[in-house]
């Protein structure tokens, strides 16, 4: 089952992922405070490199399946053109509006 984007609790959270299946990465940029920083599968990316691999250039989607610690926890499944459709952890770290910090990694 599937949580609807326009419920999920953090609303810092519900932006981004809004603006991830809406393509926006204008709107996603806009969410990160400046200096933000990212991990996949345990290892820190380059934010700006890999958002534009993984999920612009490549239409990522999510589709939420749970939520957890106020929100800034998930599970989902995230699909792109590149590797297809997975199951995927997200967590969040925000401050004063905007995320500081997200690691994701195959659920």
């Amino acid at each position: 089952m599937t949580i609807a984007v326009a419920k999920l609790s953090d609303p810092v959270v519900r932006k981004v992922v809004e603006a991830i299946n809406a393509g926006d990465r204008a709107a996603f940029l806009d969410l990160l405070a400046p200096g933000a920083t990212m991990s996949d599968d345990g290892s820190d990316r380059e934010l700006a490199d890999w958002v534009d691999r993984e999920i612009f250039s490549s239409r990522g989607h999510m589709e939420v399946q749970t939520e957890a610690n106020g929100g800034r926890a998930l599970v989902a499944n995230f699909r792109n053109e590149t590797w297809g459709e997975m199951r995927t952890a997200w967590r969040f770290e925000i401050a004063e509006g905007k995320v500081t910090r997200f690691e994701t990694g195959q659920a």
